[in-house]
C-alpha cells in the first residue's frame, strides 16, 4: 500500500512537471515535504538511541566486550525484559553464531586476536574478568576469578546454553542492533539528500508552471 501511494505521488509530480499542472505539483511538493520531515525525524531519533556505546576494550584481546547499561534505555527496554529475551535466546541457540567459531579459531592465540562481533563476544564465551581457561572458543574451564562478574556463574559449556542467559549476551545483541542501525542511518542520510534535491527541482518546476500559466493568460488577454 505504501509503495502504491508513493508511486501515485511520484506520478502526480511527473505529470505536473511535464504539463505544467500547478495543482499536481503543489500536491507533490506537499507530500515530499511531509516525507522529508518524517525521514529527518526518524534520522534524529535513530542517532539519539544509537549514540550510547556499551562496548569497552579488553587489554590484550582483539575483540571488545559489552555492558547493557552502556546503551540507551529505549534499546534496552526492547531487549532486556525476560519475555522478549526468552524468544531471542531460543533463536540464538538455533543459529551457528557460536558453533562456527570452533572452525574459525583453533588456538587460544587465534581466538584472542580475533575481531568478534558483539553477539559472538557477549554470547559465545564467558567475560574475560572471570579468568576462565580456554579449551576452544565455546568451551572454557576453571575460572580463576568467579566473582569478577555476575555472568561468571551463568556460563555453561553446554552448547545449547553457553552465555545465552548472561547480561553480556544481551549487551552483545544491543551492540549488533546499534551497528545495523548505524548502517541504516547512512542510507537515511543519502535518501534525505536525494529527496531534498528532488524537492528543489520540483520547486523549480512549480515556479516554471506558474510562469507558464501567467504567460498564457497574458497572451489570451486576461491581464
Amino acid at each position: 500500500v505504501l509503495g502504491f501511494l508513493i508511486l501515485l505521488v511520484s506520478l502526480a509530480g511527473f505529470v505536473g512537471a511535464c504539463f505544467y499542472k500547478k495543482t499536481l505539483l503543489a500536491f507533490y511538493l506537499c507530500c515530499m515535504a511531509i516525507l522529508i520531515a518524517l525521514l529527518l525525524i526518524l534520522l534524529v531519533f535513530a542517532f539519539v538511541v544509537t549514540r550510547p556505546d556499551g562496548s569497552y576494550d579488553v587489554p590484550g584481546k582483539g575483540y571488545k566486550e559489552y555492558r547493557v547499561d552502556g546503551y540507551s534505555s529505549w534499546l534496552r527496554n526492547r531487549v532486556v525484559d525476560s519475555k522478549s529475551w526468552n524468544k531471542i535466546r531460543a533463536c540464538l541457540a538455533d543459529t551457528d553464531v557460536c558453533p562456527k567459531l570452533n572452525q574459525q579459531y583453533i588456538t587460544v592465540d587465534q581466538f584472542f586476536a580475533a575481531h568478534l562481533s558483539p553477539l559472538q563476544s557477549g554470547c559465545c564465551k564467558p567475560p574475560t574478568a572471570c579468568g576462565y581457561n580456554f579449551v576452544n572458543p565455546t568451551v572454557w574451564t576453571n575460572p580463576t576469578n568467579p566473582t569478577g562478574d555476575p555472568d561468571c556463574y551463568l556460563w555453561s559449556n553446554d552448547q545449547t546454553q553457553l552465555c545465552y542467559n548472561c547480561k553480556s549476551c544481551r549487551a552483545g545483541l544491543l551492540g549488533n542492533l546499534r551497528s545495523e542501525w548505524r548502517k541504516v542511518n547512512i542510507i537515511l542520510i543519502v535518501a534525505v539528500v536525494v529527496l531534498i534535491c528532488v524537492y528543489v527541482i520540483a520547486c523549480s518546476a512549480l515556479k516554471n508552471a506558474q510562469t507558464e500559466d501567467l504567460f498564457r493568460r497574458y497572451k489570451q488577454g486576461w491581464i
